[in-house]
């Protein structure tokens, strides 16, 4: 089998789903940018097994490569893993360096489900909720913030709207 991942290359999608969730927990489910769109949509990563593990909303990550939204994602798995309680439609700290501030922003899954197809295939009729974790610009600005850098913005598009 030498580096395989999974063990039969050829298994179904759910299968490969229920192989990595049975593993791990969750999986991160990475999307290719779309440049057919103009403008071009970004890469997104979401998560696949948050809802079932720990009872929170599967995370997507928009804008950045797959490692680092994996990265984030894991951040976040440890500290529910942990017992933290992660609030959800506001600002908070602790996820980022430093007195860098974050927020995961509920997004309406019956109005972007497609984006989301593999987490669709895997809780199949089961409604299941995502949130999106926004990231801050190098100079901390988060998306809807004045200061925040319009070259950033066209990367981390926001799908959900920001805290009051």
């Amino acid at each position: 089998m030498g580096d395989e991942v999974f063990p039969d290359r050829n298994m179904a999608l759910r299968d490969k789903l229920a192989w990595m969730i049975e593993t791990t927990g969750w999986l991160l489910e990475p999307v290719a940018a779309d440049t057919t769109t103009d403008p071009p949509f970004p890469g997104y990563g979401y998560t696949i097994g948050f809802e079932q593990t720990f009872g929170f909303p599967e995370v997507v990550i928009v804008g950045l490569k797959p490692v680092a939204a994996k990265g984030l994602a894991e951040l976040i798995a440890n500290m529910l893993r942990g017992g933290t309680q992660i609030p959800i439609g506001e600002l908070f700290l602790g996820l980022y360096d430093g007195e860098q501030r974050a927020a995961l922003l509920p997004v309406d899954v019956d109005a972007m489900g497609p984006m989301f197809a593999s987490a669709a295939a895997w809780y199949g009729d089961e409604p299941f909720r995502v949130v999106q974790l926004v990231w801050p610009d190098r100079t901390g600005w988060l998306p809807w913030e004045p200061g925040f850098d319009p070259q950033t913005a066209a990367i981390q598009i926001l799908l959900a709207d920001p805290p009051a």
